[in-house]
């Protein structure tokens, strides 16, 4: 008796998310759309902010660290809430308050994964007569790419779950289904835009979990292997 329950509450989520009044694929599409462009945006303000904050002196990089964890504590909403106040409802309000969720996390690793380049290799490319931006792009940058991954897996899920409440905005996207189906008291609604948010949320997890693991050099992948065996 519970199973059939179940499976006819799975089928009238699918119906639900099926039907043309919900356009749960159309949804679904806009969803998508609202995070690649906003993570897009993000990953290029935070690379940008990160290298220069690795670069400049500390007390700059001190400002710029301390800005973007401060942009952390303010919720997503209230900025596009603000965004639509001064402008209008739509997709880029809503994609401005996402690029705000996205920023910290990959400025943050972006700078972390460069401030810790073993100086030892720094001074053997000034050796070699390396100029300061060849050293950026081709020893910073590149050793700091796992960290720089870390930092867009997090903003990816951050932003894919969060785009739900673009609907609030008049984005569109998933949080419309699952908002109408608060509003009317439907679990079949409600599930069939709260299930692909997290259907997606776990795909771009592992989407960049995979890359960090394709990005990070094979030598360092077996460097921390055998750490892992020395602990345990």
């Amino acid at each position: 008796m519970e199973a059939g329950r179940r499976m006819s509450l799975w089928q009238e989520t699918w119906d639900a998310f099926n039907n043309p009044i919900n356009d749960g694929w159309g949804q679904l599409v806009t969803h998508i759309e609202l995070s690649l462009v906003s993570l897009a945006i993000a990953a290029a303000i935070g690379i940008t902010l990160g290298v220069i904050s690795a670069k400049v002196g500390k007390v700059a990089s001190f400002l710029v660290i301390a800005v973007a964890n401060l942009g952390r504590t303010v919720p997503e909403f209230a900025i596009m809430a603000l965004v639509v106040a001064l402008s209008s409802i739509g997709f880029w309000p809503a994609v401005v308050g996402l690029v705000a969720l996205g920023i910290p996390p990959i400025l943050l690793n972006v700078y972390t994964g460069i401030a810790n380049v073993d100086r030892d290799v720094i001074g053997a490319a000034r050796g070699m007569g390396m100029t300061a931006p060849q050293i950026t792009a081709r020893i910073e940058v590149p050793i700091a790419v796992p960290s720089l991954f870390v930092g867009l897996r997090v903003a990816a899920v951050q932003i894919v779950a969060t785009a739900a409440l673009a609907g609030l905005v008049g984005a569109g996207g998933l949080g419309v289904l699952v908002l109408s189906g608060l509003t009317t008291n439907q679990d079949p609604v409600l599930l069939a835009g709260a299930i692909p948010i997290a259907l997606l949320a776990m795909s771009a997890q592992l989407i960049f979990v995979a890359g960090q693991r394709l990005a990070t050099p094979r030598g360092l992948r077996l460097e921390r292997a055998d750490l892992s065996e020395q602990k345990g």
